[in-house]
């Protein structure tokens, strides 16, 4: 902090992002230029073998893990404030809290927070309440404004914090995860939100669960994306580093998997019942992992060139836990710069596209923008 600004009193104003999700605690913190100050998140604990967790024992991890990642989140924005000393060093005579950034030259002043899955009228799930409720608590104690989103809006806000776009008033969102593959309309309004609207997706499974399920059958920790990502990298290593007939020998090994879509609907139970058969009849695991991520990359591809067409957007933003794979990104972007009419394709970076908390601190700073703007409210 400017010492000059110290002694005026002047605090700089910072931004707190909350998201509570299925699988993953996060928060973080973000100046009124939209730099990110500070973040932390935590996956949640799955027992090995298992898919999933009950609500129940999602709102209790969150509710364990958010003091932790708070305390850890403020201490690195006093980090950044005492950059010759340690936070705690520095201010030896506070806690790491809120105290503690008033003296650093902060103020809370707003707080954003994923309440609901999406932005639809009776959109519930208990998960977001470990989060709703310490915002709302930390709001009505500060008095910080509360703005209220879906965790749908926030992958949107944080794919486009990170991408550093779309900024067309129009464009696709392909949201795909362990809880969604949803194809959307986002469209920007005048006070500076996006109307999101779904115009597509999975009518079945979500690419997340195709991972998962895969992943739990090949042996890996669920949630399966990461391990399933370096498996099928190393297969593609393999590939790459051949040369001659080797390579296409390789390459040729590769399992392949039926691809269903029918204009912006998508089937992704197909293609999972068929790589389960394939690794019963003794499929290479590293193959069959290529396979899983390049069927889902052609799935993507042609679901994004489907509607780009039928919209006539020339923007998609691909977010997600399964958009964050490296493979299924250069898939879709080469496949969408093709086209006759080229599709951009904007990717955040790949920690922003999964469950982060970065996309509801972005929408508080963009609100503080328009003050006239009311604190958005969730459907409580």
């Amino acid at each position: 902090m400017n010492i000059d600004e110290q002694e005026q009193g002047k605090l700089k104003k910072v931004f707190l992002g909350i998201d509570t999700s299925c699988y993953t605690t996060s928060v973080a913190m973000l100046d009124e230029a939209g730099e990110l100050l500070g973040e932390a998140r935590q996956i949640l604990s799955v027992k090995p073998g298992r898919c999933g967790l009950q609500q129940s024992e999602m709102v209790f991890q969150h509710t364990r893990n958010l003091p932790r990642l708070m305390e850890e989140a403020v201490g690195q924005v006093l980090g950044l404030a005492n950059s010759e000393l340690q936070a705690r060093e520095a201010h030896s005579d506070s806690t790491v809290g809120f105290s503690g950034l008033a003296q650093a030259g902060y103020e809370l002043a707003a707080i954003g927070v994923s309440g609901y899955p999406r932005p639809l009228e009776n959109s519930y799930m208990p998960a977001f309440l470990a989060g709703l409720s310490v915002a709302r608590s930390m709001a009505a104690v500060t008095g910080a404004q509360l703005h209220i989103i879906s965790h749908q809006e926030n992958h949107l806000e944080a794919g486009v914090w990170s991408a550093g776009g779309p900024n067309a008033a129009r464009f696709l969102l392909l949201h795909a995860s362990g809880g969604t593959t949803d194809v959307l309309l986002a469209e920007r309004q005048q006070d500076g939100r996006y109307r999101i609207t779904e115009v597509g997706g999975s009518m079945d499974l979500h690419a997340g669960q195709f991972v998962d399920r895969i992943g739990v059958a090949l042996g890996l920790q669920f949630p399966a994306g990461p391990a399933l990502e370096a498996l099928a990298s190393k297969a593609l290593a393999r590939v790459e580093a051949a040369s001659g007939s080797e390579a296409d020998a390789l390459a040729a090994q590769m399992v392949e998997l039926p691809v269903s879509v029918r204009k912006l609907q998508v089937s992704l139970s197909g293609p999972c019942t068929a790589a389960l058969r394939k690794l019963e009849a003794g499929a290479e695991p590293g193959a069959l992992a290529l396979g899983v991520e390049h069927a889902l990359a052609e799935t993507f591809a042609r679901v994004l060139r489907n509607g780009a067409q039928e919209y006539r957007v020339g923007d998609v933003l691909l977010v997600g836990g399964v958009g964050s794979n490296k493979y299924i990104r250069q898939h879709v972007e080469q496949k969408l710069a093709k086209l006759r009419y080229p599709v951009r394709l904007w990717v955040p970076e790949g920690r922003y596209s999964c469950d982060n908390a970065t996309g509801c601190a972005a929408f508080a700073v963009r609100m503080n923008e328009t003050p006239q703007s009311p604190a958005v409210t969730a459907p409580l």
